[in-house]
């Protein structure tokens, strides 16, 4: 089957200009040309996006895309993935336990707001950080959201 770029976009849900980029860096292929010129797609161009794009899902870098691409290619065994796939499981728990601390302090600030009805707002002084003198709490600030985040 041939594919105009804009069926393989559909095909595949990448954006047209993303797979023109992909193109330009060399993760995909040159595509065949038309007389006309117009960029032509085969079944092996749609795998190969596919590919990319499930990657880019799972949240690889385009550089470690390009290493599993060349890992596939060179029909090394499944194993030889498995150390960029295990260095992208600790980035990507890495990010969920940073929203899960995100999640605590969101939280503590919506319940401190539940029937507050103070002119002196703890949530605003925790999100100024309670500089020096500047908040409702006098520097006794019991509430508090992590400098990390």
């Amino acid at each position: 089957m041939r594919y105009s770029i804009g069926k393989l976009s559909h095909a595949t849900g990448v954006n047209i200009e993303t797979i023109r980029y992909y193109e330009r860096i060399g993760l995909m292929p040159p595509p065949f040309r038309s007389d006309g010129g117009h960029r032509i797609y085969d079944e092996q161009h749609q795998a190969r996006l596919l590919f990319v794009r499930r990657c880019r899902d799972l949240g690889f870098p385009l550089d470690d895309v390009r290493g599993l691409l060349a890992l596939a290619d060179e029909d090394e065994p499944c194993g030889s993935m498995r150390p960029a796939l295990n260095q992208q499981l600790a980035v990507v728990q890495a990010k969920i336990e940073a929203l899960k601390e995100m999640e605590s302090a969101l939280t503590t600030l919506i319940d401190c707001c539940k029937d507050c009805s103070t002119t002196g707002c703890r949530v605003s002084d925790a999100l100024y950080g309670c500089a020096q003198n500047s908040c409702a709490c006098s520097g006794t600030c019991d509430l508090q959201v992590p400098a990390s985040l």
